[in-house]
């Protein structure tokens, strides 16, 4: 047998010697480590062919594994070098994926993706790849021009799946009252080596040749299908025993009446079981064309005499499958026990036993094997009347076993019989530039041009099918449940928890996120019933995005306010109601006339600020014009905090929202009206020189500062009679004075910034500072700190910030686009809220109102909410929850108003404000009066 599967490295290292390839010093080669399975041992190559390519010239990598079987002192040996960092190489092999979040961007990968069909487990890794321009090599993909995989573990995988299926079968001949020569037989991975584990199979077919398999079993019989390198791997194992090879239609005799002394052994072709639907005959190259014209009688030829199914082919969605459910419930059928069975030795329940489905192929040619077993769990029992798998070889049922990583098991002769055939690909590998467009990299064979399935942020043509496919499942999820009402939530953050918890309360209603993050995505679904994840990036994919918002009757946007416009526009194109928690834009005011037309509703500001804000106000502006009352003032300040305790930093400040738009704000204008008098506020910071303390609530330790135009919410307010009108920003004492450094220092700036793009070389923090205040970076650290210290006006306060943030030190910039960015990047990673700390949401709203008396009345409209530690925060809250009452309330038709809308009036703001007590936001209402 392993004169077979042992590769002689030597035709390869011919193949080399001939091999023309030019030298790129900037080439380098590494191997990363496994970490996506604790069982995963493997390495693309081995120490062998790591010598031949450090002897040419090129530098190695070997990221440090204790798991690898193949010890790092061997590749050390071979020149390897062994380095955590890998960052160098221009080339990184593995053998199956990495991580999302170690992927280094353009760099050309190749492994095992497992994405050709669509895969859903490995759809975020795509779109990381695409993401972070990738050039990915899929082994899969490799093939030779009869489309053969050429680099593959295909024999080892049979050998293990084989070696694993024998003592499997052990054990569940035990189960049935039997014990037989198998039990000795142990897990692949239980070997030192191939030839430990051949001697055990060996051993076992000498007992069965000496006779000692119980007389009741009857003749085994084992089937393989395809006649691959995976099914060759597994026949080695079985001609381990004594067995006799036959063909199919010998399989119903050998069955009832064969030697028990050996084991019968058919290989199944496609001609055996595949015909045409028609006339029942079969043409192979008709076949290959038109495989939709056929179906396999597998389960009525072949199934029904065999013991042990070793599945080897792999499934295309246009062939015939070998077994479905249906077939299942027939093979366990119980047979009717001879008069020769007794309790001691009794006869099997069915001939058909356990299938070895070596392919692992979900959903494939063996319908019903739709999860994969493990190599801690390699064994489960199919239920075909139940249609469950449990995990044990007793009770009714086919035993299983689908392990999706069987060479994993003989990692060290796996990894070199790999490498060997990868081996003469790696020299064009190396030549790959993942920066230079792929149409341009013209030094590649077919073999490694046509596994290429993504580069520079693009799937290649021929794989474009992939995002189709995916698209097509997703539709087809989406569309499976009817009779309900669908939601397209857009955005996985901060605050969608809330909302999707309250929405899908009803069981009638479904909610599809879509996000750019998949993972985010994928755990709010797994936390929430009818929930459904899908992975769009809107700002490359409107026509995906059209696609959507088809499919359901609500879109509720909670991405960034700028792309709220192109998705309104799809809704008013394919007339589906819309709600955002965001300002009305102008470019949304544009959409008026359009939305009225399509006969929509899109709902704006319906969050907390806006959105709780406007429909306290309104509620109480409302009734003092019921009253006849006249409204002279209207102040609101509203604010995401820490929680008191948890504001231990010169900010006294954490994000429960974007940080940019968080830093942002402090260098936007504002606009206010303060007795009678238009306060016009330039950007560039000057709203933090208008900070005044807060002491409405005076154990918070308040200051607040004007926040957009005020002005204009008096004519929606109805309060054009108001002197003062003025909507602010909440924070602790300390923020503005802090942030006023940031702001003189220009860390708060918008414009490009080259030095912090992502292909120029590192920045530390205070290499930053001493461009932006004009000293060089060998000035000495007072001169440095003195240059700062008077750029932020002399205000020590300030300057112990900036060496709480790090900033003096040599400590590396964020890549971005602007220095903005940056700073946001640096702080989120400072101030982000701990597992067990609470943010808070401060709103507070006075009314001044008039009495027709001449009573002056000031009501003093209070919130305050506290996040959970353990479930959501009051940010989320106090945004996701209007929003989900709002959008039921669309659902319901409760709001009928087309065109756009704000929560402006009492059919929206009365049951809104009612049910949000119901969810604990409570607010208080308090008034003092004046003559």
């Amino acid at each position: 047998m392993l004169r077979l599967l042992r590769h002689k490295s030597s035709g390869a290292e011919r193949c080399l010697r001939g091999h023309s390839r030019s030298h790129h010093q900037k080439s380098v080669l590494a191997i990363r480590r496994e970490d996506i399975n604790v069982w995963e041992r493997r390495a693309p190559l081995a120490p062998k062919h790591i010598k031949e390519i450090t002897n040419a010239g090129y530098k190695v990598l070997v990221q440090p594994s204790n798991r690898r079987a193949i010890h790092e002192t061997y590749y050390t040996k071979a020149g390897a070098i062994i380095r955590e960092d890998i960052s160098e190489a221009s080339l990184i092999i593995g053998v199956k994926r990495p991580p999302e979040e170690k992927l280094i961007p353009r760099k050309t990968y190749a492994f095992f993706s497992h994405t050709i069909k669509a895969q859903e487990a490995n759809m975020g890794l795509l779109d990381d790849i695409l993401k972070k321009e990738v050039r990915l090599i899929d082994y899969e993909k490799m093939v030779d021009q009869n489309g053969l995989r050429i680099v593959a573990f295909g024999q080892w995988a049979g050998v293990a799946g084989m070696i694993n299926i024998l003592h499997g079968l052990g054990l569940r001949f035990l189960a049935l009252g039997h014990h037989t020569p198998f039990m000795h037989i142990g897990m692949s991975h239980n070997y030192r080596n191939s030839s430990q584990a051949v001697q055990a199979v060996r051993d076992a077919g000498y007992e069965i040749s000496l006779g000692l398999m119980p007389k009741s079993i009857g003749p085994l019989t084992f089937v393989f299908t395809g006649t691959g390198n995976v099914s060759k791997g597994a026949q080695e194992i079985i001609t381990e025993l004594p067995c006799e090879f036959v063909e199919p239609h010998d399989l119903q005799e050998v069955s009832k009446s064969g030697d028990l002394n050996k084991v019968y052994v058919t290989v199944l072709s496609r001609h055996h079981h595949l015909v045409r639907k028609s006339d029942g005959k079969y043409d192979a190259l008709e076949y290959e064309r038109h495989p939709e014209l056929y179906t396999s009688r597998f389960n009525i030829d072949i199934a029904p005499y065999t013991t042990c199914l070793i599945n080897g082919i792999y499934w295309d969605p246009h062939t015939p499958r070998l077994l479905n459910r249906r077939d299942a419930q027939r093979l366990l059928r119980p047979v009717v026990p001879s008069e020769k069975s007794t309790e001691g030795c009794p006869e099997l329940p069915h001939r058909f036993l356990a299938i070895c489905d070596i392919s692992a192929d979900t959903g494939g040619s063996i319908e019903f094997m739709t999860e994969c077993t493990s190599i801690d769990k390699p064994f489960c029992m199919y239920d075909a009347d139940q249609h469950i798998d449990h995990e044990s070889v007793e009770g009714n049922g086919i035993l299983m076993c689908s392990i999706d990583n069987l060479p994993a098991q003989l990692p060290i002769e796996a990894t070199e019989y790999f490498g060997d055939l990868l081996f003469p690909y790696i020299w064009e590998m190396l030549s790959s530039d993942a920066t230079i467009p792929f149409e341009k990299q013209d030094n590649f064979s077919p073999q490694v041009r046509n596994a290429v399935i993504a580069s520079n942020g693009k799937l290649i043509p021929k794989f474009e099918y992939i995002q189709k496919l995916r698209e097509s499942r997703e539709r087809a999820q989406i569309l499976k449940m009817s009779g309900k009402k669908r939601v397209l939530l857009l955005g996985s953050g901060y605050v969608s928890g809330p909302v999707i918890e309250y929405l899908t309360r009803d069981a009638g209603t479904q909610v599809t996120v879509a996000s750019v993050m998949l993972n985010q995505a994928e755990q709010l679904a797994n936390s929430y019933r009818n929930t459904i994840p899908v992975m769009m990036d809107i700002a490359t994919q409107e026509e995906r995005l059209s696609s959507l918002v088809q499919d359901h009757d609500l879109v509720i946007s909670l991405l960034p306010y700028a792309f709220h416009p192109v998705v309104a526009k799809h809704c008013i194109s394919n007339k589906v109601n819309m709600l955002t928690a965001s300002y009305l834009s102008p470019a949304m005011k544009e959409l008026q006339k359009s939305a009225e037309k399509a006969g929509i509703t899109i709902v704006n500001e319906m969050g907390l600020d806006p959105g709780i804000d406007h429909m306290l106000a309104m509620e109480c502006i409302d009734q003092a014009k019921a009253d006849e009352a006249t409204v002279q003032s209207y102040v609101s300040f509203c604010g995401g905090l820490p929680a008191p305790e948890c504001s231990d930093n010169p900010l006294r400040y954490k994000f429960s929202w974007s940080p940019y738009g968080v830093l942002l704000n402090t260098i936007s204008p504002a606009v206010f009206l303060k007795d009678g008098t238009v306060v016009d506020i330039p950007p560039g910071g000057a709203i933090l020189d208008c900070v005044a303390p807060m002491d409405f609530l005076p154990g918070f330790n308040l200051e607040g500062f004007p926040n957009r135009d005020s002005t204009k919410y008096a004519e929606p307010y109805g309060i054009q009679s108001a002197h003062t009108l003025l909507r602010g920003t909440l924070r602790f004492k300390g923020f503005s004075n802090a942030m006023s450094g940031f702001v003189k220092l220009g860390l708060i700036n918008t414009e490009p910034c080259p030095m912090l793009a992502a292909g120029a070389s590192p920045v530390t923090w205070k290499e930053l500072l001493c461009h932006l205040v004009g000293v060089s970076t060998s000035a000495s650290m007072d001169v440095f700190k003195d240059a700062v210290y008077n750029k932020i006006g002399k205000d020590d306060y300030r300057m112990q910030t900036l060496n709480w943030f790090g900033m003096f030190n040599e400590e590396p910039v964020p890549k971005a686009d602007t220095i903005l960015s940056a700073v946001a990047k640096h702080l989120e990673a400072k101030l982000s809220f701990k597992k067990e700390e609470r943010d808070m949401i401060i709103l507070r709203n006075d009314v001044g109102i008039k009495h027709l008396t001449g009573e002056l009345e000031l009501k003093h409209i209070s919130l305050v909410v506290y996040g959970d530690p353990n479930g959501f925060s009051a940010m989320a809250k106090c945004v996701g929850y209007p929003a989900a009452i709002a959008a039921k309330m669309l659902l319901e038709g409760e709001i009928k108003t087309k065109g756009l809308v704000m929560p402006l009036t009492k059919n929206i703001y009365g049951p809104v404000l009612r049910r949000l007590k119901s969810e604990g936001l409570n607010y208080t209402t308090k008034s003092t009066f004046h003559d």
